[in-house]
């Protein structure tokens, strides 16, 4: 079961995630990171690392909807592989829910 990142990523991007990523399946986009769910090797490393909780297992509910996402923009998005500086406003969205209808963008990160 791979990993998926859900909306609570999206303004937050803290990364922290990526420090402990085996396999560096994760994708950057302008504001949230995804993972590429044939890369991951389900090994849990990222999930606990998240303080935004935004990572969970493709078989809690809340994973299905992001599945999808994630594997689109892995395919469209630059892999990151050293984590990055937090936007400086992370902690103001940090737990704001709908995050994707206000925020979401397609555009990949730098």
């Amino acid at each position: 079961m791979p990993y998926v990142i859900t909306e609570a990523c999206i303004k937050c991007k803290y990364a922290y995630c990526l420090e402990v990523c085996p396999v560096d399946c994760f994708y950057e986009g302008e504001n949230m990171l995804v993972i590429n769910p044939y890369e991951c090797i389900d090994c849990s490393a990222c999930e606990p690392e998240c303080p935004a909780e935004a990572i969970v297992p493709d078989t809690d509910m809340l994973a299905e909807k992001w599945l999808q996402l994630n594997q689109e923009y892995a395919e469209k998005w630059p892999n990151i592989t050293r984590r990055k500086a937090a936007p400086a406003d992370a902690d103001s969205y940090n737990g704001e829910s709908d995050k994707y209808n206000k925020y979401f963008s397609p555009n990949p990160g730098s």
